[in-house]
């Protein structure tokens, strides 16, 4: 199910596009040609994104008519946000006794199939939405029980302590698979009345035109990165007034350990090694508390990181290869993998949030508080205001139109009257902090002397170093990282990890993953900075391949093996790369990751 967002600005469409198999050839990715100047470049791109469908042969003759539907209000994107939203909209409806159609578009084959995160979840926006969460059967099964912080080098760990008020505390919290949460939301969501549509697969070897959703009111709840999001903020010029997004990718498994080894409720929290100083990033471990002695681990690499060699993928396997962490996997087996992109940008780089049809909620805008690794309890809480600024809008009996897009600043302003904002604020400085010489070192002293002391106050506000696209240096003044070869017992190569995630898309439809310009990854990404999207994907999808002449090399875009995290999207040093959503139900299956 795709959801392209509709341009008019007088009303807000969503349309779910149902793909399936079309009755025409697969087309011939990798071999097709054509001319630029005098070069002969390998076509890789033939998302109609780039080739426009009225100039593409493969799509003469499909029937392009759409059927319409209306509601009072569309939300795209199943996670915490977007469900928080619908549930809460349907609640102040049967509070009020009011008719109100809400209808929520997921690309998932099901709500939670592609949310993954640590997690470790503050309950404060929970309480607020069902304050009787427990009796529901919320599957909050493991409550904190101990938190332990660590500095690592190579060999050794460096104990560091949990003072309370520090943003890492997790006294009070539980450790939680988001994406159980999530379905358990979709659960309450559907009870109370959402219409709740995730993707679906191939059906047929036909090409069916979807749905259009027209609404009052849209919400964009996409995730870190989302497709439409991107969109919106170019076409209503949302970002103006901050700073560029920065983000991080983050890579989990989740390990069936010896009985002995488990500790139900233990956080672990780690910094330092395998990072050098001036490379943000930093690990979690986990121990679940679910009937098995399962742990959910996971490595987490800020993509300002400027070392083009740098692979977060074999970083993190490498990780987990210290005797700190070693002793707690040794003898376990792996049985899942994941990776997706996280927004770290904070308070700085927050954008306008609403425009005419619509608004952002969620890790769309970037809610995330990156010092407490935690953005669930704040994603839900701005899906709440803004079901709460929404509610009655789109419910007033004087609407100058049923359908027209209604614009609701009120959300804004009740986001920065809301906890949220105080949140963030108060951290605002920690992670712009690790910009200094010391890097990792001096961020961890301005950590413990301006936010511990002064929590937040202090009168300035420090800026990140910018679009992380930038922040790539030449290969040849880098250099080369030589990663250990994975052992198969703790650590391990990419393609096998992949095929634990799930991951499926159909093979015939064209690459999710669209160049701008063919031609740029061999003369510009290989050339300068040797291939970095060879290293940054956590999937391999991208590798670059000898021509079938022996002359050169030209990139090879392995689609099906995409995991959704958006990172070449965000890293690529050409900003060439553009991720435009595949067909519905395409992507990972995570289980409760």
């Amino acid at each position: 199910k795709r959801v392209p967002i509709d341009k008019c600005t007088s009303q807000r469409c969503i349309r779910a596009l149902k793909t399936v198999k079309a009755d025409h050839a697969p087309p011939q990715l990798y071999t097709w040609r054509w001319k630029c100047s005098s070069a002969v470049t390998p076509r890789i791109t033939s998302h109609y994104t780039i080739c426009p469908r009225d100039k593409d042969p493969r799509w003469e003759g499909v029937e392009m008519e759409r059927f319409a539907d209306e509601a009072d209000v569309v939300i795209v994107g199943g996670g915490p946000a977007g469900l928080s939203a619908a549930i809460r909209l349907k609640q102040l409806a049967n509070e009020q006794e009011k008719e109100l159609r809400v209808c929520l578009v997921e690309k998932a084959s099901q709500i939670g199939a592609h949310t993954l995160s640590g997690a470790c979840l503050e309950p404060s926006a929970l309480n607020e939405l069902f304050s009787d969460w427990k009796e529901r059967g919320a599957p909050l099964n493991t409550p904190v029980t101990e938190d332990v912080f660590s500095l690592l080098t190579k060999k050794y760990r460096i104990p560091i302590p949990m003072l309370p008020g520090l943003p890492m505390n997790n006294h009070g919290n539980y450790i939680v698979r988001l994406g159980h949460f999530v379905r358990w939301l979709g659960e309450q969501a559907e009870e109370l009345g959402v219409e709740i549509y995730p993707g679906y697969a191939a059906a047929e070897d036909v090409f069916e035109r979807g749905m259009e959703l027209h609404a009052k009111v849209t919400l964009f709840g996409e995730g870190c990165h989302g497709h439409l999001a991107k969109q919106l903020y170019r076409q209503f010029n949302l970002r103006e007034n901050c700073e560029p997004q920065t983000y991080a990718i983050g890579l989990k498994e989740v390990w069936l350990i010896d009985e002995k080894k488990w500790r139900p409720g233990r956080v672990e929290h780690s910094v330092g090694w395998p990072l050098n100083r001036n490379t943000y990033g930093g690990s979690f471990l986990y121990h679940l508390n679910e009937g098995e002695p399962l742990v959910a681990l996971g490595f987490v690499v800020g993509l300002d990181y400027t070392n083009p060699y740098l692979s977060p993928f074999r970083e993190f396997q490498r990780w987990k290869h210290h005797p700190f962490i070693a002793k707690t996997l040794e003898g376990g087996n792996r049985i899942a993998y994941g990776a997706r992109a996280l927004n770290e940008g904070g308070y700085q780089c927050l954008p306008k949030v609403t425009f005419p049809g619509g608004m952002l909620i969620g890790c769309s805008p970037g809610f995330m508080n990156v010092p407490k690794i935690k953005g669930t309890h704040t994603a839900m809480k701005s899906g709440m205001l803004a079901a709460e600024a929404i509610f009655p809008k789109v419910t007033a009996k004087d609407l100058a139109s049923e359908t027209a897009g209604l614009h609701v600043p009120e959300y804004e302003d009740n986001l920065k009257k809301s906890w949220i904002w105080k949140e963030l604020y108060s951290v605002r400085n920690i992670r712009p902090s690790f910009h200094n010489y010391f890097g990792l070192y001096g961020g961890m002293v301005y950590t413990g002397v301006f936010y511990w002391i002064l929590r937040g106050k202090e009168p300035w506000t420090l800026k990140h170093a910018g679009l992380d696209s930038a922040q790539l240096r030449p290969a040849k003044e880098c250099t080369a990282i030589e990663y250990p070869k994975p052992d198969g017992k703790l650590s391990f190569d990419l393609l096998s990890s992949v095929a634990l995630s799930g991951t499926n898309h159909e093979g015939d439809q064209p690459p999710h993953l669209t160049l701008k310009d063919d031609s740029v990854p061999v003369a510009n990404n290989l050339a300068i900075y040797d291939g970095p999207e060879q290293r940054f994907c956590p999937a391999g999808v991208y590798e670059y391949v000898p021509l079938e002449t022996g002359e050169g090399m030209r990139l090879q875009i392995n689609a099906q093996n995409c995991v959704h995290c958006k990172t070449c999207d965000i890293k690529d040093p050409s900003q060439n790369i553009n991720w435009v959503v595949p067909e519905g139900s395409g992507g990972p299956a995570y289980n409760g990751m």
